[in-house]
């Protein structure tokens, strides 16, 4: 059975594709995912895949259907490279910056939204959070203030309306991995890494991390050292670890969070997290829906254009 669109939006991550298929109403018509993320794929693939995941869509009005695709189909080792815009910029003009790949099924016609740089106050990038950002500011008119994304490589971004002014990453979630697998602290996350110990050790972690964000190199030993003089089991230490980075990364930007709430964009495990840390400074985290923040942000880019 053929499905109808008007457009169709993409956001094409590292692990996974999702789609959804706009009705001229700006409804959704329907929701597609596949396990075909920027990770899995070769350069020639990127076409094929997104062709069978559409198979059945038909074009609601004449012509090609527009497919806008954000995230990692347009990183350099993507489908093809959508160039930065530089910071501050106006997300409202993402589709300036669009790349327009060709696809041998003509009935498509795909455009890749470009990341964000920037030079200054130090070299940085992003390539799918600047879509959830404009999202934000669609769903939350007049916003001014700090967001952060938590994720293997969080971001954490000044935004006004629509204008990102700077942002920072901090590859927490990667540390985090890295340090649990191929670091001496992995003799002390040997284990059930979710017993009822996590939780405490996830407060003290995050405790010494907001306190002494300036010592994490020497904090990390804390989770080797208390599983051979104090006892602390696996869950305790995986605990520890965990809030430990979150709390430096939190109290590493205190400085810029200010007393507002903070919105908390990604998975709502991990928003949850941040949503406590941050709770032990005062601050309250919003979490929000990240395919609610992802979608508005691709009716937005598309909006600018219409």
């Amino acid at each position: 059975m053929s499905m109808l669109a008007d457009w169709v939006g993409v956001d094409w991550g590292t692990s996974n594709l999702r789609a959804w298929g706009l009705a001229p109403d700006g409804s959704v018509a329907f929701e597609r995912v596949s396990p075909k993320g920027m990770g899995r794929l070769t350069r020639p693939e990127f076409a094929p895949a997104l062709a069978e995941l559409l198979a059945d869509v038909t074009p609601a009005r004449a012509g090609p259907l527009d497919i806008l695709v954000c995230g990692m189909a347009g990183a350099r080792q993507g489908w093809l490279e959508a160039s930065y815009m530089e910071a501050p910029a106006d997300l409202a003009r993402l589709l300036d910056g669009a790349v327009r790949p060709e696809m041998e099924d003509r009935r498509f016609a795909p455009a890749i939204l470009p990341g964000v740089c920037q030079h200054a106050p130090a070299p940085n990038v992003m390539r799918g959070e600047e879509t959830q950002l404009l999202g934000l500011a669609a769903e939350n008119p007049g916003f001014s203030g700090v967001v952060c994304m938590p994720g293997t490589h969080s971001k954490w971004a000044r935004l006004e309306g629509t204008r990102i002014l700077d942002f920072s990453t901090a590859m927490t979630g990667e540390i985090f991995e890295t340090l649990r697998s191929h670091s001496v602290l992995r003799h002390s996350l040997n284990g059930d890494l979710e017993g009822p110990g996590r939780a405490e050790g996830f407060a003290a972690g995050a405790a010494d991390g907001l306190e002494r964000p300036e010592s994490l190199l020497g904090t990390l030993f804390t989770v080797r050292a208390a599983s051979l003089i104090a006892d602390r089991q696996p869950d305790w230490c995986a605990g520890y670890l965990s809030g430990l980075l979150i709390g430096t990364e939190i109290g590493s930007n205190r400085h810029l969070i200010g007393n507002a709430p903070v919105p908390l964009i990604g998975s709502a495990g991990l928003c949850a997290l941040y949503a406590q840390v941050l709770g032990m400074i005062g601050i309250k985290g919003e979490s929000q829906d990240a395919a609610t923040i992802v979608l508005a942000g691709l009716k937005a880019a598309r909006s600018h254009a219409a």
